[in-house]
């Protein structure tokens, strides 16, 4: 019986707070739309969309602006004049809301499913927050605010959208008609420093052996596709994979949303346009993979093949641009083979299987399958050569495995990775590079 009263009792306390919170919002609402419009009867309104492009000078106006129309406000307690003013700098040179999210590094994943409804993954788990818009148009403003500044619309005839954020974070915004809970909003964060394998060393993604293994084949040139699920951290991956590439080649990068952050000097970033209000003028992954050939590039890495572009990279990759690398959505290499051999045929050009197989075998030197584990752990679970044909099969053989042996008390993975103990047939493509990799690194 006491127990039952514990509980009603905390269950009226939560009510009760959170009823606080909602008069506190409705209470500051009215003030913060006035002083918005304020700023926009002072200020040009682009100034206020295009915040990324403000000096500091400009940035320091705008907050002296609003503590003077503040100032002028007699209804507001002077102790919470410092949290409204945050508040609407977030909203207005920052991101509203969800700012602190965003500078909280722990966080790698926003999810705004309603206006009242947050959500972040922090190490690998989902957790919901006390964050909460003031109301659907407050998400619906935050959404234009992202894409406006690349080039992006969305509207209700084009009610979904795939954007970035200024520092590469991937952005998607699904609005009504088509979200019955109000705009719903998904940002995956990248780092404001990349990542170096090291850092994926240190997170577990895999070992020191199978890094400088990573390491020498990008530097041999050899053809790899990272494929893996949603959120498997596949980009991050090719980031790294990237970061291996000698400086003085020419890298051709090609994207739905600009992402990847190369450090080289030479880089040339394309990035695909969507159809305009009359439906013309988009530009898609395939016409510019194609037009990348024209380019002179030393290597073309493409953020992901999801449908026809994989012919003309799998041509590419078959016609002398060695050490292309790129990622594709796969459960483990062998369902790779089957999705690129479906994504070819989406191309629109009737090919026999067999002839899609010997372009795929023949192009493609490795496959790097990476995993997101049950307790948010990302793995690279295979490194698995393509060695050619052997009749109408595709013939793989993994390198590296990460072996997993239960989970503990914590519900944490167990495991290990290991090396099959094969050494890969492109080991003199890696000799007549100049490197060398210790025999060591393929013992069992």
């Amino acid at each position: 019986m006491s127990s039952l009263y514990e509980r009603l009792r905390t269950t009226e306390q939560k009510s009760n707070e959170l009823k606080r919170e909602v008069r506190h919002w409705d209470q500051h609402r009215e003030l913060k739309n006035k002083i918005q419009l304020k700023l926009i009867e002072e200020m040009d309104s682009k100034v206020l969309i295009y915040t990324d492009k403000l000096a500091e000078k400009e940035k320091a106006e705008i907050r002296g602006l609003i503590y003077d129309y503040l100032a002028l406000e007699n209804s507001i307690n002077p102790l919470e004049r410092d949290q409204v003013v945050d508040s609407l700098y977030a909203e207005i040179l920052g991101y509203g809301p969800i700012q602190p999210l965003l500078d909280d590094s722990d966080v790698s994943e926003i999810m705004v499913n309603s206006a009242t409804e947050v959500y972040i993954e922090r190490h690998g788990r989902l957790e919901r927050t006390n964050i909460r818009f003031e109301d659907d148009r407050q998400v619906l403003h935050l959404i234009e605010k992202i894409v406006a500044p690349i080039g992006r619309r969305i509207d209700e005839s084009s009610p979904m959208v795939d954007a970035r954020l200024p520092d590469g974070s991937r952005v998607n915004a699904v609005i009504s008609p088509l979200a019955l809970k109000g705009p719903s909003l998904t940002i995956r964060k990248f780092s404001a420093d990349p990542y170096q394998v090291e850092d994926l060393i240190g997170f577990g993604t895999l070992n020191e052996a199978m890094a400088r293994f990573l390491e020498v084949s990008v530097k041999s040139r050899l053809n790899i596709i990272v494929s893996g699920g949603t959120g498997s951290g596949k980009t991050t991956t090719l980031n790294v994979l990237s970061s291996f590439i000698p400086n003085d080649e020419r890298i051709v990068t090609i994207e739905d949303a600009a992402e990847l952050q190369l450090r080289q000097d030479h880089v040339v970033s394309l990035e695909t346009r969507p159809a305009n209000v009359e439906g013309r003028g988009e530009i898609d992954i395939r016409q510019l993979v194609r037009n990348s050939l024209r380019m002179r590039p030393d290597r073309i890495v493409v953020g992901e093949v999801r449908s026809g572009e994989a012919l003309d990279m799998l041509q590419a990759m078959n016609t002398g641009h060695d050490g292309s690398l790129t990622t594709a959505h796969a459960n483990n290499p062998r369902d790779l083979l089957s999705r690129l051999e479906t994504m070819v045929l989406m191309a629109g050009i009737e090919l026999p299987v067999k002839a899609i197989r010997e372009q795929i075998a023949s192009g493609i030197d490795l496959i790097i399958q990476q995993s997101r584990l049950r307790d948010g752990q990302r793995k690279i679970t295979h490194i698995t050569e393509v060695q050619g044909m052997e009749g109408d099969v595709i013939v793989l053989q993994d390198i590296y495995r990460f072996r997993q042996d239960g989970i503990d008390e914590d519900g944490k993975v167990l495991g290990m990775f290991t090396s099959t103990g094969i050494r890969p047939s492109f080991q003199e493509r890696i000799d007549s590079a100049g490197l060398s990799l210790p025999g060591e690194f393929f013992e069992l």
